[in-house]
């Protein structure tokens, strides 16, 4: 008999392409939990989403709306699959579809579903267009940042930023801009997918270091693991990394969280300049896609995220294995149309 506790989690997030998303490597770490015994339901945007056709990652997919179909669409068919699969945790992956998860928390309580996703004032303070405030407030280094409405805005920031820039959408994308012209490109292409505002930040020349992390609610770091990213990808993302020791960074981490009692994953995206001055870029109010390389270093951060949305007491962890790599890679899977018909037609597999 296993003394391991059976729980049925839905977790987003199958994107596992260039740019992908955190869903199958918290799978994985989920999956090799000693404690947890774990049914997954796949939540799928798209029929493509590599995660889906994994072999041993989902039991099962369900299609579900994009959260720009509104609370009602997304509310509708979750609980058309609670009622088939009795969950007992949702797991959101993507920074667009928190807002969303977050207007039917306390309904999706009521319902028995458990989440561990930060407080919408957390989520909305640590947003790329209030960084100079957030900075301002909890005492921490940050680019200046503007956040523009329109195209005229544009004009006004002129004399503000020496170029290069950094252009940036309110979820994901950043761009480079060395002059007025590829600023209005990045602009309208940025706009387009995420809305307004874009953002315009100081570009800060230095190493990139990251942290991923998980704050328990009250002000405690139940886990941070920081990683310096050893190869990028066009689009930013970290296509390799190797853990390190750097006490300055998990002191950043650590205070950022004691001081907004952060709830649930992030990510700290933060340069170290040549003069050892660490700036905070950016917050991302989940676990990262390469949340997999903590797992490895010895911090299996989604096994205890889904204790703590579960209402378990989870020990802090101590340490983590210094000199852990990561390198991703890509691998064709091969499948049958039958299913993506499947998927298609019915919308589950």
């Amino acid at each position: 008999m296993s003394n391991k506790k059976q729980i049925t989690i839905a977790i987003t997030g199958l994107n596992n392409v260039d740019n992908p998303g955190p869903g199958v490597p918290v799978i994985r770490g989920i999956r090799e939990s000693k404690e947890i015994d774990a049914r997954i339901i796949g939540l799928a945007y798209e029929n493509l989403e590599p995660g889906i056709y994994m072999e041993g990652l989902v039991d099962k997919t369900y299609q579900i709306p994009y959260p720009s179909a509104g609370k009602e669409a997304v509310w509708e068919r979750i609980m058309e699959i609670h009622a088939r699969e009795h969950l007992n945790v949702i797991f959101p992956n993507f920074d667009a579809e928190l807002y969303t998860f977050m207007l039917m928390e306390n309904d999706l309580k009521e319902k028995g579903i458990n989440m561990f996703i930060p407080t919408m004032q957390q989520f909305e303070e640590r947003h790329k267009a209030n960084l100079d405030k957030f900075g301002e407030k909890y005492d921490i280094k940050v680019p200046k940042s503007v956040a523009l409405g329109s195209l005229n805005d544009i004009s006004k920031i002129r004399n503000e930023f020496e170029f290069p820039v950094l252009v940036k959408g309110k979820y994901y994308d950043a761009f480079i801009a060395y002059n007025t012209e590829q600023i209005i490109n990045h602009y309208n292409k940025i706009s387009a997918k995420w809305g307004l505002p874009v953002i315009i930040q100081e570009f800060i020349k230095g190493t990139e270091v990251n942290v991923v992390a998980l704050g328990d609610g009250n002000g405690n770091t139940v886990g941070a693991v920081p990683m310096r990213k050893q190869y990028i990808t066009d689009k930013g993302k970290a296509w390799g990394g190797i853990v390190i020791n750097n006490e300055k960074l998990l002191k950043i981490t650590r205070d950022m969280i004691a001081k907004t009692h952060w709830r649930g994953g992030l990510e700290m995206e933060i340069i170290l300049t040549s003069d050892n001055q660490y700036y905070l870029i950016e917050i991302n109010p989940r676990l990262p896609a390469w949340v997999y390389l903590a797992v490895g270093a010895g911090q299996n951060l989604p096994e205890a995220m889904v204790k703590l949305a579960m209402g378990q007491e989870v020990a802090p962890y101590e340490n983590y294995t210094a000199g852990t790599m990561f390198i991703r890679y890509s691998w064709d899977l091969i499948g049958s149309i039958t299913d993506f018909e499947k998927l298609s037609l019915y919308g589950e597999l």
